[in-house]
């Protein structure tokens, strides 16, 4: 049996960014996110803070920091918008918690990969509001299966587009 030493993070492939960029990526995302949907006349088609919450859960490979990344975009981004408070909380805890999983099992390094579950992710985080708002707060809210794969589609180019940019910000040994 191998003794976890020094190297335990790279062994694993456990990455690691300044502070500066783990506080002003979700902060960027969040307002964003909240800022967008009034320039585009109500609705975006990406999903930041989701993207944020996929990146960081699969760079760290931690389940435990994907849930609270998640937990704490989704109850921000409930704050900044319309929506009922912690409908996203609960759909981003699920996604960071799975994604977080994910990443400690498979290798997660391949644009492929991530972009697939970025996209199943994005697919099942509009699942689990909509479930939410259906069964837990019992308001009629529509499945619009469409609306949500488009959404799916944009929030994976938004990754294709920001998972390099974050992997440039990463430390290297």
């Amino acid at each position: 049996m191998r003794v976890l030493g020094e190297n335990y993070h790279r062994d694993l492939g456990i990455r690691s960014y300044p502070l500066l960029v783990y506080a002003m990526a979700p902060l960027a995302a969040l307002v964003l996110q909240a800022w967008l949907p009034r320039l585009l006349h109500g609705y975006t088609w990406f999903d930041l803070p989701l993207v944020i919450t996929i990146y960081f859960a699969l760079a760290r490979r931690d389940p435990i920091q994907g849930t609270m990344m998640g937990a704490g975009m989704g109850i921000f981004e409930d704050a900044l918008t319309h929506h009922a408070i912690g409908a996203n909380g609960i759909a981003k805890t699920v996604v960071g918690f799975l994604a977080g999983s994910v990443g400690v099992r498979i290798d997660v390094d391949n644009f492929v990969i991530r972009m697939m579950l970025t996209f199943l992710l994005s697919l099942l985080s509009g699942a689990i509001y909509v479930l939410i708002y259906r069964v837990l707060l019992g308001i009629d809210q529509d499945w619009r299966g469409l609306d949500e794969l488009m959404k799916a589609v944009g929030t994976s180019v938004a990754a294709m587009i920001l998972f390099p940019l974050l992997d440039w910000t990463q430390i290297r040994d």
